[in-house]
C-alpha cells in the first residue's frame, strides 16, 4: 500500500532514518523539520498519514494536532520522548490516532504505519450507512450524524462508534476496543478507549454526564444503543 506521508522531525538523523524505512515500503514522503511548516504543508496538501514528534521547534506537535483536527480528519501517528500515561492520553485527547514513544525501533514504526494505512484506506462495506436510534455512522462518506445533524470526528472516534454501531447493544470491552482502535499496543492503555468515550459522549449525547446512547457497563466496558428519545 503506498501513501504520501508527511514526517514532521526536526532530528535530521532521525528523519533520514525514518524517512528510508518509509520509501522502502514505497511510500512517497517529505520531511519538514518545523510544526508551523507541517501545518502549512498539511493544509495546503492533505497526505495519507502525517507522523508527527511532539517536540518540533516554531510550534510543537500537540499544537499541530489540535489545530489540524479543528478542520481535518487527516491520521496523525505522534512520536514522543514523553513516556508519562497522562502525556500519551493528553495526545489522544488532542486527536491523534497513535502514539509511539522514543526510543523505538523502526520496524514497530512500520508495523503501526501499516496499521494506520489499513484502517483508513479499507474497502468501503457494501451495506449502507449503520444506524442506531437517531445515531448514523456512514463509512463510505466518513460521516456521523445525529437526528440528520452533521458531526466532526477524529479517526479513532470514528472507528470506535464504526465498530459499536455495527453491534448496537453488544457490550464491547476496553481491551477489545482498543485492539480495533490500536491494535496491539505496548504504550497506549485502556484508559484510552475512556478518553474517546468522554470525548464521543459530548458529541453525540444531549447531556454528556448523563448518557443515553453511549452507556458505561460497569465492570465489563461499553455498548451503543438507541437512547429512549430516539426509540420512541
Amino acid at each position: 500500500m503506498c501513501a504520501d506521508i508527511v514526517l514532521a522531525e526536526d532530528d535530521p538523523k532521525q528523519a533520514e532514518l525514518v524517512r528510508r524505512y518509509l520509501e522502502r515500503e514505497l511510500h512517497s514522503v517529505v520531511v519538514v523539520p518545523d510544526g508551523r511548516e507541517t501545518l502549512d504543508l498539511v493544509r495546503r496538501r492533505p497526505p495519507d498519514l502525517l507522523v508527527l514528534d511532539v517536540m518540533l521547534p516554531g510550534m510543537d506537535g500537540l499544537e499541530v494536532c489540535r489545530l489540524l483536527r479543528a478542520e481535518s480528519d487527516v491520521p496523525v501517528l505522534m512520536l514522543t520522548a514523553r513516556s508519562t500515561e497522562d502525556d500519551l492520553l493528553h495526545g489522544l485527547d488532542l486527536g491523534a490516532d497513535d502514539y509511539i514513544t522514543k526510543p523505538y525501533s523502526p520496524r514497530e514504526l512500520m508495523a503501526r504505519v501499516r496499521t494506520l494505512l489499513r484502517r483508513t484506506k479499507s474497502a468501503v462495506p457494501s451495506g449502507g450507512p449503520l444506524r442506531v436510534g437517531a445515531l448514523t455512522v456512514d463509512v463510505g462518506r466518513h460521516e456521523v450524524a445525529v437526528s440528520g445533524q452533521l458531526i466532526e470526528t477524529t479517526p479513532g472516534e470514528f472507528r470506535l462508534l464504526e465498530v459499536m454501531a455495527a453491534h448496537p447493544d453488544q457490550v464491547f470491552t476496553r481491551g477489545q476496543l482498543l485492539e480495533h482502535l490500536h491494535g496491539f499496543d505496548r504504550y497506549i492503555t485502556q484508559r484510552a478507549i475512556d478518553v474517546h468515550v468522554m470525548n464521543l459522549r459530548k458529541k453525540i449525547e444531549a447531556a454528556p454526564r448523563k448518557p443515553k446512547r453511549l452507556l458505561t457497563v460497569y465492570g465489563v466496558g461499553y455498548k451503543l444503543t438507541a437512547g429512549p428519545l430516539d426509540a420512541a
